[in-house]
């Protein structure tokens, strides 16, 4: 649990922002930009500058008055406390529609976090092949198997609903710690887990209910 500098809890909103800052101060640096400012900061984000004084603040000094900030130490900063620095192997469950879109989405480009495996039911065509980029797909059967031999914690879920909740248990089971769970149906973890959901249809919703709003103020 990453706390603050007065050792509380990181708000859930600053937590969701942080991926965001490391990817504006890579692009920062990316851009041979030494320094920057709140302004700046909050115009890419979409924020006000004091959200991000105010999110900044709870780690400490991470600038410096009259000067700013320092875009390589905070591109550093964002990495070490993502865990950015070091690799992160994955596991694909589910190589349907969704499951080869992320299979074919390249995570190492962008950071280091990679899938290194992927499985399904054995009726998948896919099953017992290997994609161009060298991921294995395997037999759903064989996850207990092969995770105990590899350096996996993360792992994906793009499964059916109706069988979402049995493939977490048998992750959990595994050794698996983290899990980004893209079904709608709410997994129940032990608190030692991690799960972060990603509901397709709710964000697609929300999207058009603001779509919906704004029309409806212009008018």
């Amino acid at each position: 649990m990453v706390v603050t500098k007065f050792n509380e809890e990181l708000p859930k909103a600053t937590a969701k922002r942080l991926p965001q800052y490391y990817r504006i101060f890579k692009q920062f640096v990316s851009d041979k930009v030494e320094r920057t400012n709140s302004q700046a900061i909050a115009k890419k984000l979409g924020v006000d500058s004091a959200t991000v004084r105010r999110d900044f603040s709870l780690f400490g000094e991470l600038g410096r008055r009259g000067y700013g900030y320092d875009t390589l130490a905070l591109r550093d900063f964002f990495s070490n406390l993502l865990g950015d620095s070091a690799e992160t192997n994955i596991a694909l469950i589910g190589v349907g529609n969704l499951g080869r879109a992320l299979i074919n989405y390249r995570f190492h480009d962008r950071n280091k976090m990679r899938i290194t495996q992927a499985y399904d039911v054995s009726g998948n065509p896919l099953v017992g092949t290997t994609t161009e980029d060298g991921i294995p797909i395997y037999n759903i059967s064989d996850l207990t198997k092969n995770l105990a031999d590899a350096n996996i914690e993360t792992a994906i879920i793009s499964v059916q609903s109706d069988r979402s909740q049995e493939v977490a248990d048998t992750l959990i089971q595994a050794g698996i710690k983290g899990i980004l769970n893209f079904t709608p149906r709410r997994l129940e973890v032990s608190d030692d887990i991690t799960v972060q959901s990603v509901d397709l249809t709710s964000e697609l919703q929300t999207l058009l209910f603001f779509m919906q709003d704004k029309k409806e103020t212009t008018k």
